[in-house]
């Protein structure tokens, strides 16, 4: 569960009405497990920012955490996570190089189609370095060379075409407009606020990544 809240007194409301509600139905909330982070801003710096407390136990300020396997940060920036992605990546190849060594390429393209195009969360991507983002894209190029055993230098746009796979351009943009459709189909009240303002990052990105 995640709490936000643009002020430490709502945060502090927030977290009374959760006590409350663990005391009445005789839940409780571990306080190991629980951390507080505060967004950075461009502008404003704030050097004493005051506590929140959890049944009495203070809980830690953190920097980063990871909320159902994707990284957040408090600058808001997703190098970590396309990092975590990568990592993951490169395992999920190398795996399947080893395992199935001696299967037929359709074999093969049918594994990597299954395994090394997920890229979990890649439609919330908006603000990264062009380091991070390239290195992912590389480690999936590569990751097809190795499963198919071709040499290094090979056209990755030519690979690409011959097994009739998507390139990493395409997988992100194809992830990106399946998010739009389920944001923009979606009843939730917090989700129908973002869904047809143009002006936040999410919306920017997705159509820079299909127009750029």
């Amino acid at each position: 569960m995640v709490l936000l809240s643009p002020s430490i007194g709502g945060l502090r409301r927030l977290v009374a009405i959760c006590e409350s509600y663990a005391v009445d139905h005789g839940l409780k909330y571990n306080v190991k497990k629980s951390e507080l982070m505060m967004f950075k801003t461009n502008s404003i710096n704030y050097s004493d920012v005051p506590g929140v407390s959890l049944n009495g136990s203070p809980l830690s300020w953190v920097t980063k955490f990871k909320y159902l396997g994707h990284w957040v940060t408090d600058d808001l920036r997703d190098n970590m996570d396309i990092e975590r992605e990568r990592r993951s990546l490169a395992v999920r190849c190398n795996m399947l190089a080893r395992r199935f060594a001696r299967c037929t390429n359709a074999v093969k393209i049918t594994l990597f189609k299954a395994y090394c195009q997920s890229f979990y969360t890649c439609g919330l991507w908006t603000c990264y370095t062009q380091r991070a983002y390239s290195d992912l894209r590389v480690q999936y190029n590569n990751a097809l060379r190795i499963l198919l055993g071709l040499p290094w230098r090979c056209s990755a746009s030519g690979m690409f075409a011959e097994a009739h796979t998507d390139d990493f351009y395409a997988i992100i943009r194809k992830r990106s407009a399946s998010m739009l459709t389920r944001l923009r189909s979606s009843t939730n009240s917090l989700l129908s606020v973002f869904k047809d303002r143009w002006d936040t990052p999410l919306l920017r990105h997705w159509v820079k990544l299909h127009t750029g």
